[in-house]
């Protein structure tokens, strides 16, 4: 029997991204919902083009966020896109037979970024697996902000798709190092409310350990120049997140 699936997307700013993301599940979505975080730009008007149901609604946490938008679908099986994430025609053929004939709770996908007009297949990126087409009643999201996750309930059937998830992530490298200094102040607070500590050891050899591990043990060299940047700034955003972390403490005395 064909289940219904609800496309669920959070979105700010995403005039860029948002259109491409929604012409990927034609033929897929019987409803799309979009939690929006009161953007500013054509994100609202592209949206309603596609028939989407558009939502604004405070941003209190990535975790928070998808899990409010989850909430909102009409039905219980949903699809949990990004706005710079799109189906690769495999995967949404693999969805399809799937929406025809679902087997299992939760369905998870590779995801394939797309980084300066690259397609990163190392780097400690790809095949960067994720947990995205589920039953909703059977999980929540949780995690640690920014890097959410789904988590199923124990027992749970997960089935891997055939195909990638496309993840348009930055145009630009400055767009990378925007974000990592707000993304690893966000990953400092959260270690700090959890009562993790950082030390003058992690600050110093956990980037070097993030190098090596991306750059060396998951093949970034074999991406060129571009898995070269990649695996550097990711080493600095480890870098920034347990200095950041420290200076919280300090700060607490």
């Amino acid at each position: 029997m064909e289940v219904k699936i609800s496309v669920v997307i959070i979105t700010l700013n995403e005039e860029k991204n948002i259109g491409r993301c929604l012409e990927s599940v034609k033929g897929i979505a019987d409803e799309i919902v979009v939690i929006d975080s009161f953007s500013t730009d054509k994100t609202e008007e592209i949206c309603q083009t596609y028939g989407a149901k558009f939502i604004r609604h405070k941003f209190e946490g990535h975790i928070e966020q998808k899990n409010y938008a989850a909430s909102q679908a009409g039905f219980e099986h949903v699809l949990a896109l990004d706005a710079d994430e799109t189906l690769s025609e495999e995967l949404k053929q693999s969805i399809i037979k799937v929406k025809n004939d679902w087997q299992g709770d939760g369905y998870k996908m590779n995801r394939l970024a797309n980084y300066c007009g690259k397609w990163i297949r190392h780097s400690g990126w790809y095949p960067d697996t994720k947990l995205r087409l589920v039953n909703r009643t059977k999980g929540s999201w949780g995690g640690n902000n920014p890097h959410d996750r789904f988590f199923l309930e124990k027992g749970a059937k997960i089935i891997q798709l055939k195909g990638d998830l496309l993840h348009y992530t930055y145009y630009t490298i400055e767009e990378h190092i925007i974000q990592i200094n707000k993304f690893s102040s966000i990953s400092a607070n959260a270690l700090f409310e959890k009562g993790i500590r950082s030390t003058y050891m992690k600050v110093l050899f956990k980037p070097l350990g993030k190098f090596i591990r991306n750059y060396v043990l998951k093949a970034g060299f074999l991406d060129g120049y571009y898995g070269f940047i990649i695996c550097r700034i990711t080493a600095f955003e480890t870098y920034l997140k347990y200095l950041k972390l420290h200076n919280l403490w300090k700060k607490k005395g």
